[in-house]
């Protein structure tokens, strides 16, 4: 075999040539931030908070270490950053579903106008629902704490719904006595496990067939307000 013949054909692995790892393409800052948030969300929802790392997180957007490090200072900082994105895509959009409760509509406009936009919130933003009515096991106090918070702000805006439909549509000579505050965290509580249902078996109730029921149950709570 001949010298030439030698060179261009390498003896061990070592003398192969290295393959390079591809780049990443360059990003705006602000997009990278949001793919790399999205990376974190994705473990968290499949792997868990145990399972949350730079490493992980550069692995599934298909960066280096140095581009995590580029965008955001250290872990904490990426996930305080997370959940403050995921609190305005999920409470802040869920408030606004929820149509103004001293509005002109009366009680079947305001729930058919709601379930219509928490169907379609859970259908457009899965994930970030699952963490919230689907949590892992391992979530950090603070995550919980801030849910919690959110919650009941939501509770909070229900109630007042409630109140006013009570004060409005009732009637003290035939209508049961009603507590709206009992009524909004049993509101809030079918609200989630509807929400539950949407995630783990969708399909399984239509929107417009939970309409049709909740309305149903508010004319027989409030018969007037048919």
């Amino acid at each position: 075999m001949s010298y030439a013949a030698k060179v261009s054909t390498p003896s061990s692995s070592s003398e192969r040539p290295r393959k390079r790892r591809p780049y990443a393409p360059r990003l705006p800052l602000a997009q990278r931030r949001e793919q790399l948030l999205d990376a974190a969300l994705f473990v968290i929802v499949n792997d868990g908070y145990d399972r949350i790392s730079i490493d992980a997180i550069a692995t599934r957007a298909g960066v280096a270490r140095s581009v995590v490090y580029g965008a955001y200072d250290n872990l904490d900082a990426l996930l305080h950053a997370l959940l403050d994105r995921q609190q305005v895509r999920a409470f802040d959009r869920l408030l606004q579903t929820i149509p103004d409760p001293y509005g002109p509509q009366g009680p079947a406009a305001f729930v058919a106008e709601t379930v219509r936009g928490m169907s379609a919130m859970l259908r457009d933003d899965p994930d970030t629902w699952r963490l919230i009515l689907l949590p892992p096991g391992n979530m950090p106090a603070a995550v919980r704490d801030r849910i919690e918070a959110d919650r009941e702000r939501f509770r909070l805006r229900v109630e007042a719904w409630m109140s006013r439909t009570l004060a409005t549509h009732r009637d003290p000579k035939s209508a049961p006595q009603l507590d709206a505050r009992v009524l909004a965290h049993a509101l809030v509580a079918c609200a989630e496990h509807f929400g539950v249902l949407a995630l783990t078996d969708p399909g399984r109730f239509e929107p417009a067939h939970l309409i049709d029921q909740v309305q149903v149950m508010i004319g027989a709570l409030l018969p007037q307000a048919r």
